[in-house]
């Protein structure tokens, strides 16, 4: 006889991960996931059998519903998305369709999520969310977990190129906040120090990353004409974004580049062959960094800056020493910067 309080949630072990990928590919109807970057795959058992599986992974880069529930600004919710996740597949396995089962499953998953992901990923949680298909389903277990009903996409779905150009099957979306002011935190233009994630820190729009370049114009180019592959208003544009998306470092600021799509390449001017967008590489990206004056990059920065800035109601002064930047002298550089608080925006640097 089937009984709920003997029905236990655990992590899938190593040598399940195929069994879990099987059953999920054979009968959900949105097949099996991947088990990429930061993602938990659990099972439900009753005894030695297995009777719900569910996964949780990376939250959707952009929701106007979640993002409009939590109330943040487009520009800088990227270090709290990863205090997200996404249910992103929940499966009752074939003959298992009990009474509560579902509900039961849930409330033991999330009263071991936030501990578990905190032990694999080394950072919290505060919110979860997952979309529900309305022709197939009434999210009738989630409003059961009293999980909040926050809106209804817009339909697009993420393509390897950018998102998709027409709208098809708009899903309901639910959100379940793990502390009692989810909100709250969230919505903070910097999260509290209890809650960074090291994650990046703003985002830059369509129209910013186009007008990127033109602020470089006037900077001379000290590379020969012999062998260049890239503007150099392309690799000071994709340098500067990158920066300001919290990026440190070459390697940092060349693996944002290689992260970016088709359309975002195409914005920043980047080099057309073989049908697709070339990004600058890490050596190309040093390489012009450390040749080009820097006065005449935080000239223009502060140029873009001006454009495009929040009015901050506060600045914050911040001093570095940069550890590997020696002067004639031998003495290490130290950089003085002025922040927007509200904006995070750097309006200059000073040696």
């Amino acid at each position: 006889m089937f009984n709920l309080s003997k029905v236990f949630v655990h992590l899938v072990l190593p040598h399940e991960e195929r069994r879990f990928a099987q059953l999920m590919q054979e009968h959900h109807y949105l097949g099996a996931l991947p088990k990429i970057s930061e993602t938990l795959w659990y099972v439900a058992v009753f005894g030695e059998q297995w009777v719900a599986l569910l996964s949780y992974s990376a939250p959707a880069l952009k929701c106007s519903a979640r993002d409009k529930w939590i109330g943040w600004d487009f520009h800088y919710q990227y270090d709290g998305l990863k205090l997200i996740t996404n249910n992103s597949r929940f499966l009752i396995l074939p003959d298992c369709h009990f009474s509560n089962l579902a509900s039961r499953v849930l409330s033991l998953c999330h009263k071991r999520l936030p501990s578990d992901w905190q032990a694999a990923f080394g950072h919290p949680l505060v919110l979860l969310e997952t979309f529900v298909d309305p022709t197939r389903f009434a999210g009738t277990i989630y409003k059961a977990d009293n999980w909040i009903f926050a809106g209804v996409t817009k339909g697009f779905r993420r393509t390897r190129k950018g998102y998709s150009n027409t709208a098809t099957s708009p899903k309901m979306v639910f959100v379940k906040p793990l502390i009692f002011n989810a909100q709250a935190l969230l919505s903070q233009p910097i999260l509290d120090a209890n809650y960074c994630t090291g994650g990046k820190k703003m985002m830059i729009n369509a129209q910013q990353m186009e007008s990127l370049p033109d602020f470089f114009e006037d900077i001379p180019d000290p590379r020969r004409v012999q062998g260049k592959r890239h503007k150099l208003v392309t690799v000071l544009a994709i340098a500067a974004a990158a920066t300001l998306c919290g990026m440190d470092g070459y390697l940092a600021i060349s693996d944002w580049a290689k992260s970016l799509q088709e359309k975002a390449r195409r914005r920043f001017g980047c080099r057309y062959q073989n049908n697709r967008y070339i990004v600058p590489s890490l050596s190309t990206i040093r390489d012009v960094m450390t040749r080009v004056d820097p006065g005449h990059i935080d000239s223009a920065i502060q140029k873009w800056n001006q454009k495009y800035s929040k009015q901050d109601e506060a600045l914050a002064i911040d001093g570095k020493t940069m550890c590997n930047a020696i002067d004639k002298e031998g003495r290490q550089t130290h950089i003085m910067s002025v922040i927007g608080h509200q904006t995070k925006s750097c309006y200059t640097q000073k040696k």
